[in-house]
């Protein structure tokens, strides 16, 4: 067992690799009555063409099917389900899948033990028949049926959409109603025997509990009848160009007022580690300092009234994709764009402004350390960063290593008209429907 000491943060981090592969990690927090664990494997909806464990060539798996895969993890040999027996102990457990990752996790202020112990039973013992999944399928068609009749949803999704031409990202993480209804049970174990091995799942603890003790119980607990993983899971992905697909995707929805995202698609891509947290620090720090209430195009759009509170931005990133979304909602979304540009030419030629870096990345330290007072916060973001080969204790040092010259350099290059598309809903338009 190794211990990490990060003495900015006065954070304790125990870490193990067992003998199967599964990497296993503790934080403890003394005095916290609440505990969080957390089981995930770096598998997601994107991952839908790869060779199985065991196997030589490629397969390509139905759209939708990780997200089904975690759908059926709940339900036991003996027909009950695995919330049941969290809920008799006094647990809240709950489960979810995106593009990269599927992940298990509970949180509970008593009982630990028990509840850890069937964290691993239920995700170790996967029960599918043609019976069983046949049924979840209706349940799933509902669910996309549903995100359908999400304008939320539409707009984000098909910003993705347009600056996507083949990566998987842009295929919706439930897949579609035909998709779904052709999954079968022997499609589901290939997929849980290569992905759910534990040398492709990682284990995070948090909360107030002895390291050695943790560690033996996680050692009982974990049974996985797999083999070790001996080198890692071969995932194939098409070719995907920097060039977006469409610059602009229009749909209609019963909304009173239109919703919007600018995309900007990133091309510094097939990084990981430490260089990739860097590049989201630099432009989750310069999207603040671009967009974030009281900035100058926040508050230009906000008096025109062109925008309301809803308007902000984010950074998503992956070691094979990223994008930054603008959005919210609005009256005339491509004059909002065209107030955006307006400025990023102005800032491109002028320069950002040094005291609203300095007090951006002072506010952005801040914050992670504040948020360091979450379980939920620091089990979920260590995970995710895991899998892209980034330790969140690193978070703090990155920020202070990032230079105003490089938030300039970031602008120029990420945040531009060629890499630009819009994704509208609009309101029904009732005189010609």
């Amino acid at each position: 067992m190794e211990k990490i000491v990060n003495e900015l943060l006065k954070e304790e981090l125990y870490y193990e690799k067992l003998e199967n592969g599964l990497d296993v990690y503790f934080m403890p927090k003394k005095g916290f009555t609440k505990k969080y664990a957390v089981l995930a494997t770096n598998y997601g909806s994107n991952d839908l063409e790869f060779i199985p464990i065991g196997e030589s060539e490629p397969i390509r798996v139905n759209e939708g099917i990780a997200h089904f895969l975690e759908h059926k993890m709940f339900e036991q040999p003996d027909e009950t389900d695995a919330f049941g027996k969290f809920s008799k102990w006094g647990a809240n457990a709950n489960a979810f899948t995106n593009f990269t990752t599927t992940a298990y996790l509970f949180t509970t202020t008593e009982n630990f033990y028990d509840c850890l112990d069937h964290l691993f039973d239920y995700v170790q013992t996967p029960h599918f028949t043609d019976e069983n999944v046949e049924k979840e399928k209706g349940i799933i068609a509902q669910e996309i049926k549903m995100y359908d009749d999400d304008p939320g949803w539409n707009v984000s999704f098909n910003a993705i959409k347009a600056m996507y031409v083949n990566h998987p990202v842009r295929v919706d993480i439930a897949g579609s109603v035909e998709s779904v209804y052709k999954i079968t049970k022997e499609e589901l174990y290939k997929c849980y025997n290569t992905f759910y091995n534990p040398g492709n799942m990682a284990l995070f603890v948090i909360g107030d509990l002895e390291p050695e003790e943790l560690f033996d119980k996680v050692k009982q607990a974990n049974k996985y009848d797999m083999a070790k993983m001996e080198e890692e899971i071969t995932r194939i992905y098409p070719e995907e160009p920097t060039t977006v697909n469409q610059k602009e995707i229009i749909t209609q929805a019963p909304i009173s007022i239109p919703i919007f995202n600018i995309g900007f698609k990133d091309d510094k891509v097939n990084i990981k580690g430490r260089e990739l947290l860097k590049y989201e620090v630099m432009t989750d720090i310069l999207n603040e300092m671009l967009f974030r209430r009281g900035s100058e195009i926040y508050e230009n759009l906000y008096m025109k009234g062109l925008i309301n509170r809803s308007f902000g931005a984010g950074f998503t990133s992956q070691i094979d994709y990223a994008f930054t979304t603008v959005g919210g909602e609005s009256k005339d979304p491509k004059q909002v764009k065209k107030v955006i540009f307006e400025y990023l030419d102005m800032y491109k030629k002028e320069g950002l402004d040094r005291a609203t870096f300095e007090r951006v990345k002072k506010s952005s330290i801040g914050n992670f350390i504040k948020y360091f007072d979450s379980l939920t916060f620091i089990a979920n973001n260590f995970i995710f960063y895991k899998f892209k080969d980034i330790n969140l204790l690193d978070y703090v040092e990155v920020i202070k290593e990032v230079t105003f010259e490089e938030v300039q350099q970031r602008l120029e290059e990420h945040l531009r008209e060629d890499n630009c598309v819009i994704s509208i809903v609009e309101p029904i338009d009732k005189e010609n429907n």
